[in-house]
């Protein structure tokens, strides 16, 4: 039977038969993965979802994709479209070939390759669908290279400036001229602020994601403002604060300030809820606004107490590498409040300095020694920290780190594997469900203890209704003499029957 389907790339009508796994767009001639489409309601999810993926809706279309995954967990394209939404993956045509080739809006330091619902993509793909992600993910692999190495060149921001430029019309917003007003006051006060107007002026013709990726990965505060709700979500605005967020809620030391103008502060976004946002027409809205940024980003550094008269100083100041080395002592015996205010004074002196960004972060975090960091239990690559040690390190300590993400990737994957495994056992309620249980513990052999789990999960699977009841032995022996006297029939029946009283949905199948 065929079925309309929207191409997953320029959106023309793709006709295609239930149970093919590829097909080609006979409008943009591209060959793709299809989803398992059996009844309308799919088909309609994934046509909305698709919708939203490429008008770069991204938050929108990967809820829809997590429900359809919630329906059927083992749907490859399902997870491999989950992967197309974080990298903000957007095809484009090629007006040389005329061909779609994917580009990133969405960069991230962790590689396509590594990631959780990209494998699981693989996992469930036929031999089709397998070639054709792996091909894809190649190439989207070496774009994000692409665009780090960019972005590994550019000056750190301390301040980002979201906003929405034109309006459908194309013309200048009322929120551009209080942006720009913004900008030249807080660069005034010395800090380098990220403006896209004046700092992506000289990169036309260039792609922005490399230098958008640079300013969001480095600043430490960014304020988002708005004249009209609109405005706040419009796509490409919502894509910079709400990646901006997740850096946040990865635990990065970044604030968010949200600013308005003519419109309500409970109309703002509910993702701002739970921040103190600015009038931007109160009077002296803007010294409130340096002086809050102030106090982020040029914290007062404590006094050095007097020296006694009469005495003179022992030596210089120190530098940075006697604060390291004092950073060092302070991590070892665990005193990480003091650790992080020598690795931060280290970094006054030499703001670029990577083997800081380690310490500090190992500080925050609570861990003694640098060997012990890939045992991390969430991704290193999202701390704001780590990100920068990664950023001005040299070959020989980013070999290290890199090392550290791979490790940590790793271990956090098996993890997500074995957390996953666990719900679906604990909740198992049928043979399929503890068969699958199984096989995730055993994709993630000599982990923990996922190679007992899954010879317990097996021995589940063989269970039959019986053992599901946990029936008494009284019980037991009542059904027995219904099976002899009066057949199967009643027998199973009676285990129905009794089944539904204790809550269990068993089928004639399970029941001997």
């Amino acid at each position: 039977m065929a079925i309309v389907f929207k191409c997953k790339m320029c959106g023309g009508d793709l006709e295609i038969h239930a149970e093919a796994s590829v097909g080609t767009c006979q409008y943009c001639a591209t060959q793709q993965t299809l989803p398992r489409l059996d009844d309308d309601r799919r088909i309609n999810l994934y046509d909305r979802a698709n919708h939203f993926r490429r008008n770069n809706e991204y938050d929108k279309a990967m809820a829809l994709y997590e429900s359809i995954l919630n329906e059927e967990r083992t749907d490859a394209e399902a997870y491999w479209s989950l992967v197309l939404c974080k990298y903000g993956v957007e095809y484009v045509e090629d007006p040389a070939t005329h061909k779609r080739i994917p580009t990133c809006n969405r960069t991230q330091y962790a590689s396509i390759l590594a990631d959780e619902d990209y494998k699981q993509a693989l996992a469930y793909a036929d031999g089709h669908q397998r070639s054709l992600y792996e091909e894809e993910a190649r190439a989207i692999d070496i774009i994000q290279k692409g665009i780090l190495d960019v972005s590994n060149k550019e000056a750190p921001f301390d301040i980002f400036i979201c906003y929405k430029e034109t309006d459908n019309n194309g013309r200048r917003t009322p929120d551009s001229v209080l942006a720009q007003d913004m900008y030249h006051q807080l660069t005034n006060e010395g800090f380098k602020v990220f403006f896209s107007r004046i700092t992506l002026e000289d990169k036309i013709g260039a792609a922005y994601e490399p230098y958008i990726f640079a300013a969001l990965q480095s600043a430490r505060v960014m304020v988002v403002l708005g004249t009209k709700l609109e405005h706040f979500n419009a796509v490409w605005v919502k894509n910079e604060w709400s990646r901006y967020l997740a850096l946040i809620k990865g635990g990065a030391e970044k604030i968010l300030i949200p600013a308005y103008r003519d419109i309500d502060a409970y109309d703002l976004p509910d993702e701002f809820s739970h921040l103190q946002a600015q009038d931007m027409g109160k009077l002296g809205f803007m010294q409130d606004l340096v002086r809050g940024v102030n106090k982020m980003l040029r914290p007062v550094a404590p006094t050095t107490p007097a020296m006694p008269i009469g005495q003179t100083g022992g030596g210089s100041t120190p530098g940075g590498s006697q604060l390291l080395d004092r950073a060092g002592i302070f991590l070892e015996d665990g005193d990480f409040d003091s650790a992080s205010d020598y690795y931060n004074r280290a970094l006054d002196i030499e703001p670029r300095n990577a083997e800081a960004y380690l310490g500090k972060l190992l500080a925050a975090l609570e861990i003694r020694n640098e060997e012990d960091l890939p045992k991390h239990s969430k991704r290193l690559d999202e701390y704001g920290d780590f990100q920068r040690a990664l950023r001005f390190s040299g070959s020989k300590l980013k070999s290290r780190l890199e090392e550290y993400i791979s490790c940590n990737a790793s271990l956090i994957n098996n993890d997500s594997i074995y957390q996953k495994a666990s719900r679906i056992m604990n909740n198992g309620k049928s043979k399929q469900d503890f068969a699958d249980a199984a096989e995730l513990f055993l994709s993630i052999s000599q982990y923990k203890d996922s190679d007992e789990l899954a010879r317990y999960c097996e021995s589940k699977r063989e269970l039959k209704g019986v053992d599901v009841l946990y029936a008494d032995e009284e019980f037991m022996a009542k059904a027995r003499k219904i099976r002899k006297l009066y057949g199967k029939y009643c027998y199973v029946n009676t285990m129905q029957c009794e089944a539904k009283r204790r809550g269990i949905e068993i089928y004639e199948e399970d029941i001997v």
